[in-house]
C-alpha cells in the first residue's frame, strides 16, 4: 500500500485543522488499517535517537509483527491517531495512542512519537492535550506511559500536564508519567 490514504475532508468529525507556529498546517485523524505504509515510512524517517524515545531500545526496523501491533487499532480499547503534513507531503509527521487494558478498562497507557523535523513546534504539547481529553472521554481514571529518564524534553512535558513521575520497576534509566485525565 504505498498510495496515502485519503484525509477526510476539513471540519468533519474524521479530521481536525492544526495550524501550528509559523502558519504551517496539519491535520490530526484516527489511524486507520490501511496507514500500514505510512505508519511504516513515518517509522523509518525518525532517527535512531527518536526511535529509542519512543520504543526505549535502538530499534532498527519495525518488525511485521510490530508494525501489525501498532496499526491493527480497534479504536475503542486501542485508540490511535496520525498528524499528517498538509499537502503536497501529505506524509504522517506524528503518532499518538492509548491502549486500555482489557481487565481494567480505565487504565490505559500512552505513547507518542513527532517526526525529527517537526520536533520543538508544539506537536507533542498539542497531541497529549488530545490523548488526554480522549482518555477522559472514554472514562479513563490512569493514564500512564514509560520515558526513559534521559528524555528531559518529555519530562518537562509531563510536569506541565501535572503528571506524577514515578520509578520504573525496570530501574531508574525509565520513568513512570502518570495522569489523571478524569481529575
Amino acid at each position: 500500500m504505498n498510495a496515502a490514504p485519503a484525509l477526510a475532508p476539513a471540519g468533519t468529525a474524521e479530521a481536525r485543522q492544526w495550524t501550528l507556529p509559523g502558519g504551517r498546517v496539519a491535520w490530526l485523524r484516527p489511524l486507520h488499517a490501511d496507514d500500514v505504509g505510512a505508519e511504516q515510512r513515518f517509522f523509518n524517517g525518525l532517527s535512531l535517537d527518536s526511535r529509542q524515545q519512543r520504543f526505549h531500545f535502538g530499534l532498527r526496523e519495525l518488525s511485521p509483527a510490530l508494525l501489525k501491533l501498532l496499526t491493527d487499532v480497534d479504536q475503542r480499547l486501542h485508540r490511535a491517531w496520525v498528524v499528517e503534513a498538509e499537502a503536497p507531503d501529505r506524509q504522517v509527521i506524528a503518532d499518538a495512542r492509548f491502549v486500555c487494558d482489557p481487565d481494567q478498562p480505565t487504565t490505559a497507557e500512552f505513547a507518542l512519537a513527532v517526526a525529527d523535523d517537526w520536533q520543538g513546534r508544539g506537536l507533542g504539547r498539542r497531541l497529549m492535550a488530545h490523548l488526554v481529553v480522549e482518555a477522559r472521554r472514554q472514562h479513563v481514571q490512569r493514564l500512564f506511559g514509560d520515558v526513559l529518564a534521559e528524555n528531559r524534553r518529555m519530562l518537562a512535558l509531563m510536569r506541565e500536564f501535572g503528571a506524577r513521575l514515578q520509578s520504573h520497576p525496570d530501574g531508574p534509566q525509565i520513568v513512570r508519567a502518570v495522569l489523571a485525565p478524569s481529575g
